[in-house]
C-alpha cells in the first residue's frame, strides 16, 4: 500500500511540474522590446515568421528558427539552403512581396533598413520588428538587434555566448590595429566609380570597434555623394594608406565577378604602402553589404580585417 501511494504522489508530482512547464510555454508573459521604428510586444513566441533581410536571416539561422518567408535573391553562400522550395520568396531585399506575405499569414515580419519606406504598409499585415543598424554604432546596434530577437525567441542562452565570443575577438583585433597604428581607406568600386567611406560612415566598425585610423587624402577633395564620397584613383595615391579595403559592389549585387581586381590595378594604387605591402585587401562583398549585422557576416568581417593585421 505504502509503495501505491508512493508511486501516486510521484505520478501527481510529475503531472503538476509537466502542467507548469506546458503552462509557462503556452502562456508565457507577454514580451516587449523597443526597436527602430518603436516598441512592440508580442503575447507569445512567434512561429510564422517572414525575414525581409540577409542579416536577421543570418541570426535567425544560429538561432534554429526556420521562417516561413525569406528574401532569395542575393543570398550569400552560407544561407543558399533558404533557396529551398520550402521557403516561400517573400520578395527582394528592395521590395516585399506584400501579396505573399500576407497569405503566409505571419505572426512576426523582421525588417531590415532597406525596405523601412514600407514599414508600415508591412506592419498592417503583422507586427514587424525593424532590424536597424545606425552608421556609427556597428556593434551597438547589432548586439542589442541581437538580444532583441533573443528576447523574442526566448534563445538569450544562445545569443548571450555568441556575444561574449565576438566581443573577445573585436578586442583582439582592435588592439592589434592600436599596436600597428595602421591607416586604412575604405573604397567602394560600383563599376568604375567610387566612394570611399569614414569614420562614421556604414563601415565605421573598420576605424571603431576594429581600431584602425582613417586615411584621408591631403591635396585633393572627396565629393559628398549619397553612398559614401565620390574619390579618384588620385585621391587613392595622395592618401597613401597603410591598408586598402575594397568592397566590389557590382559583385555584392550579382552584376559583375572579379572586375575590381582588374579595376585597382593600376599605377596610382601600386604607389601605395598598402599594395607595396600586401595590405589591398578585396573584403567580402556579400557579408559587408548585404549581410552586415549577422552572426556570420560579423565573422567574416573580422577575418578580412585580420588579413591587413598579419
Amino acid at each position: 500500500m505504502f509503495r501505491k501511494n508512493k508511486f501516486k504522489a510521484f505520478i501527481a508530482a510529475w503531472s503538476f511540474a509537466w502542467l507548469l512547464t506546458a503552462a509557462s510555454t503556452v502562456f508565457a508573459a507577454p514580451v516587449t522590446v523597443k526597436h527602430h521604428m518603436g516598441e512592440m510586444t508580442l503575447a507569445e513566441t512567434p512561429k510564422r515568421v517572414v525575414v525581409l533581410g540577409h542579416a536577421s536571416l543570418d541570426l535567425l539561422d544560429k538561432l534554429g528558427i526556420e521562417p516561413v518567408g525569406v528574401v532569395k535573391t542575393l543570398l550569400p553562400d552560407y544561407l543558399k539552403k533558404y533557396q529551398d522550395e520550402k521557403y516561400t520568396a517573400a520578395g527582394s531585399n528592395l521590395e516585399p512581396d506584400f501579396e505573399a506575405i500576407y497569405m503566409l499569414k505571419p505572426d512576426l515580419i523582421i525588417a531590415e533598413s532597406r525596405v523601412m519606406p514600407v514599414y508600415d504598409k508591412l506592419a498592417a499585415i503583422a507586427p514587424t520588428y525593424m532590424f536597424y543598424i545606425e552608421n556609427g554604432q556597428y556593434w551597438q546596434d547589432t548586439q542589442q538587434n541581437w538580444l532583441n530577437l533573443g528576447k523574442i525567441f526566448n534563445k538569450n542562452e544562445v545569443i548571450k555566448p555568441l556575444i561574449a565570443d565576438l566581443d573577445k575577438q573585436i578586442a583582439t583585433v582592435h588592439a592589434k590595429a592600436e599596436k600597428t597604428g595602421q591607416s586604412a581607406l575604405t573604397v567602394m568600386n560600383n563599376g568604375s566609380n567610387l566612394a570611399s567611406f569614414g569614420a562614421d560612415s556604414r563601415f565605421s566598425h573598420i576605424y571603431h570597434e576594429f581600431g584602425l585610423k582613417p586615411s584621408v587624402a591631403r591635396n585633393i577633395k572627396a565629393k559628398a555623394g549619397k553612398h559614401g564620397n565620390l574619390i579618384s584613383f588620385e585621391y587613392i595615391a595622395d592618401a597613401q594608406p597603410d591598408v586598402l579595403f575594397v568592397l566590389d559592389r557590382e559583385q555584392a549585387i550579382g552584376r559583375s565577378t572579379g572586375r575590381a581586381q582588374t579595376l585597382f590595378s593600376n599605377p596610382l594604387v601600386a604607389s601605395t604602402p598598402a599594395y607595396k605591402n600586401k595590405r589591398l585587401i578585396f573584403i567580402n562583398s556579400a557579408a559587408w553589404y548585404l549581410t552586415a549585422g549577422g552572426v556570420t557576416a560579423t565573422r567574416i568581417m573580422l577575418d578580412d580585417v585580420s588579413q591587413a593585421l598579419n
